[in-house]
């Protein structure tokens, strides 16, 4: 049977990520591992990040792309951080090559993207609102590495093109919660110890989030967290702390997103997004759409996604 598909790729400073993203089904076969991290660390340093994912990208697409029959249409791989013409990371270099390997053996157009994007198309496809890639809309990009407002709008050369409304001043929320983590003992990335910890514990004082202008300044945070816990604040408690404050955060630049921007549509992507206490928090104060849990973070689906939608306007289809 005919079972034509897109393939993509994504090689982040996380997670080795391959998909195939079916076209007339709307679904998506994926493949995704992430970079060993020694106990204790957060993080790795570009060149061992870019040794790992040469290591990983065979087994990771021998697996994605297991059951495929094909036909392949078209490859798209993850080449740089963000839609911007000095934006780079060393460790997009390996699925680059992977990707136009694999156009080349396969006589098939090959397509470059960005990894935010790729976040952003994995949110809408996973939350039922691909409509919105021809539309204007809100999207927060929040991630281990990256914490954006954006304001998207339509893009024929790349599907969306990204502005940043309001970012942070110094660290990400992912960041926060790695480094909390790692004042507990717990593994990287920490995103769904934290989360698993926070849901029993409880936060009930004030919190006073601090802005520079419109953007958030998250490491006074961390500093409170390491306060809280040489004061015996149980672990549980703790991590509550961190979530009610990047939830508080959330909210904040969201309602002055909307104010400024109008009542567009807003979009949630990016690993810390898929945590359950900011997705209840946020879903009662505003009308939003968020990625699946696993189509949250860091995965090569939205690239194989956004490889369709320019092949597509490529051959005048879109």
């Amino acid at each position: 049977m005919d079972k034509p598909y897109f393939l993509g790729i994504d090689t982040s400073n996380y997670t080795t990520s391959v998909a195939a993203y079916h076209p007339k089904s709307n679904a998506v076969c994926h493949s995704k591992r992430l970079l060993p991290v020694k106990k204790g660390e957060l993080g790795l340093r570009q060149s061992d990040a870019l040794f790992h994912h040469v290591r990983q990208l065979p087994e990771v697409m021998a697996e994605a792309l297991a059951a495929e029959e094909g036909p392949l249409l078209a490859v798209c791989a993850s080449d740089r951080p963000r839609s911007l013409p000095d934006s780079y990371m060393p460790c997009f270099l390996a699925g680059k090559m992977a990707g136009q390997a694999s156009a080349m053996a396969a006589g098939v157009p090959f397509f470059a993207a960005s990894h935010q994007n790729g976040h952003i198309a994995a949110a809408l496809w996973s939350a039922g609102r691909l409509d919105l890639a021809d539309k204007p809309f809100l999207a927060f990009h929040v991630s281990g590495g990256t914490f954006e407002v954006l304001r998207v709008e339509p893009d024929r050369e790349q599907v969306f093109r990204p502005s940043i409304v309001a970012a942070t001043a110094d660290i990400s929320a992912g960041q926060l919660i790695d480094r909390v983590g790692q004042m507990l003992g717990l593994g990287f990335p920490a995103g769904p110890q934290v989360e698993k910890l926070a849901l029993a514990g409880r936060w009930e004082q004030k919190l006073r989030p601090a802005f520079r202008g419109r953007d958030c300044c998250l490491s006074g945070m961390e500093n409170k967290a390491a306060q809280l816990l040489r004061d015996g604040t149980a672990p549980a408690d703790l991590c509550r702390f961190v979530l009610e404050t990047i939830s508080a955060v959330l909210c904040r630049m969201a309602e002055e997103a909307l104010a400024e921007n109008g009542d567009l549509p807003l979009v949630f992507s990016g690993g810390v997004m898929s945590n359950s206490i900011l997705k209840e928090h946020l879903s009662r104060r505003f009308s939003c759409s968020f990625g699946t849990p696993e189509f949250s973070a860091d995965n090569a689906a939205g690239t194989a996604i956004l490889g369709s939608l320019l092949w597509r306007r490529e051959r005048g289809e879109g």
